[in-house]
């Protein structure tokens, strides 16, 4: 038996109703959810730090965590790790064109423009959403949220001139770099905590209205 078959084997027995552990049979998807977030922010930790000696303890947290849901799925009657595996691989021949079929990119910038038309056109083809940002998770970290909702107002030339000033941002950007960025990020952060403000709160609510007002443009 192969180690994920070990770690699925195991996880299943976890779960087991009359012989598993108790807190694990008493678990579902959403109290478990902030397991997930929790252990991908250990495991970035360990990223930052390149620290593969614990790199790898972290990546099989994250897996855990995978395989729990899985378990939970499967319980259901859902799907299984069979399933989640073949899924994903089957997205990345799909999405890989250039590797799997005959297309031929040069440039990573040529294969992030043909990720964006393929997932696009599966969209096309799968259940109807509405929303200009019906693909970005609401849960993501604020400046994570914050960045991918600017990165989806540039790509679709969204109208902002009203909301946002972009020759401030411009000149911002123009003499920027990662030091005064993170030292900039520093001040705002403890500015906010002397005047009792939650910055991670308040920039989520600015970039939540922001996504309103545009969506109800």
């Amino acid at each position: 038996m192969s180690a994920i078959e070990d770690l699925i084997k195991t996880v299943a027995a976890l779960r087991e109703p009359d012989t598993g552990c108790p807190w694990d049979i008493e678990q579902d998807h959403q109290s478990i959810a902030e397991c997930l977030v929790d252990e991908c922010c250990e495991l970035l930790q360990t990223i930052d730090r390149l620290d593969l000696d614990h790199m790898q303890e972290e990546l099989g947290d994250v897996l855990l965590q995978v395989v729990m849901h899985t378990q939970m799925a499967q319980e259901a009657g859902h799907f299984d790790f069979e399933s989640v595996c073949h899924v994903v691989n089957e997205k990345l021949i799909r999405r890989h064109p250039h590797v799997f079929g005959k297309d031929s990119l040069n440039s990573s910038e040529a294969v992030l423009v043909q990720w964006d038309e393929i997932k696009s056109a599966e969209r096309k083809r799968g259940p109807t959403q509405s929303g200009i940002f019906k693909d970005l998770p609401r849960q993501l970290p604020a400046l994570m949220f914050a960045k991918d909702v600017y990165k989806q107002i540039q790509k679709l030339e969204l109208p902002v001139e009203a909301i946002i000033d972009q020759k401030a941002i411009d000149a911002v950007s123009a003499t920027l770099d990662e030091v005064t960025l993170g030292k900039q990020l520093f001040e705002i952060a403890a500015a906010c905590r002397a005047k009792g403000i939650d910055p991670e709160s308040a920039l989520r609510s600015y970039t939540q209205k922001l996504v309103d007002s545009l969506e109800e443009a």
